[in-house]
Formats: structure tokens, C-alpha cells, sequence
């Protein structure tokens, strides 16, 4: 599969510390994509942002975070993607102080924020479910970097390996 060139590093364990980084993914967006679609290739970008956080997670022991910080990963990429205006997108997971931080950075100038919508609407609920998941895994979310920089918290109860 063709990912346009990312750039994808993932960082030795340091098995020997409790804080560590995970993962850092740089990648290119392409400029189809607007406030309404995705192209088909950023799709597989998310996606392949999805199974590194999947395969990454799995690869410290953090498998009953998966489902959910794969979600997360996927609503902030993808809003990285479609409301940036950006050419590229930057997604990091590190464990520090006992939390899972999962930070999307992109070109944006205006941060993002929960909207208040409709029951029949189709878009809109993104950092609503994010902000949800993340205080049910004992975490929060916001913005920092002027709204360039999203990201996530989830606490981290068990050992990693």
C-alpha cells in the first residue's frame, strides 16, 4: 500500500523506564480533501494511523486500550485532515506520568471545538465522543499551539512491560 511517502519512525522500547514515546508518524495530506470529504488516499492514511496505534499499543501490553484510543486516533486524524487546510499531519503517542497522550498536530490556525448539533446530523459529534472516551479511560482532550495541536489523555493503570 502507498502512503505518498510518510514518514514513520517508531521509537525503541526503553523497557527500563516508565516514560517513554511511543510512536511519532509524519505524513502528507492531499489537497482534495474539504470540509465535507476525505480523499481515498487520506482515508488509507487513517487507517494506517489506526493500525500503527493498534500494533504499537499491542506491542507495550496496552491491548484493553486499543478500541478506543484507535477511535480517538481516527476522529483526530481525520479532522486534522478535512479542517486543517494544511499539506501535512503529525501524530505522536507517549507515555509520561502515568497517562497515554495521543497529540495530532496540523496547520491549523483555529483550534477545534464540540459543537452542539441536531439528532439528524451527520457530522459534528467527533470531539464530543473524543472527550467521552477519554474521561471514561480517566483522561481529558484539548488544543494547544494556537488550536494546531489536539490531543488526548487516557490513564494508564497497568505495568508496561
Amino acid at each position: 500500500m502507498d502512503f505518498s511517502g510518510p514518514r514513520c519512525t517508531l521509537t525503541e522500547p526503553a523497557r527500563q523506564h516508565c516514560d517513554r514515546d511511543l510512536m511519532t508518524v509524519s505524513f502528507e495530506i492531499s489537497a482534495g480533501s474539504t470540509r465535507r470529504t476525505v480523499s481515498e488516499d487520506d482515508a488509507r492514511r487513517v487507517q494506517m494511523a489506526r493500525h500503527l496505534t493498534a500494533a504499537c499499543l499491542r506491542f507495550y501490553f496496552l491491548d484493553r486500550l486499543v478500541d478506543d484510543a484507535t477511535l480517538v486516533v481516527s476522529e483526530l486524524v481525520t479532522n486534522a485532515i478535512v479542517h486543517s487546510g494544511g499539506t501535512q499531519v503529525t501524530f505522536t503517542m507517549t507515555v509520561r506520568d502515568g497517562y497515554l497522550h495521543i497529540c495530532v498536530h496540523d496547520e491549523m490556525e483555529d483550534g477545534p471545538e464540540i459543537r452542539v448539533v441536531d439528532d439528524d446530523a451527520e457530522m459534528g459529534r467527533g470531539l464530543f465522543l473524543v472527550q467521552c472516551i477519554a474521561r471514561a479511560h480517566g483522561g481529558d482532550w484539548g488544543i494547544r499551539d494556537a488550536g494546531a495541536t489536539t490531543w488526548c489523555t487516557f490513564a494508564v493503570t497497568e505495568e508496561l512491560h
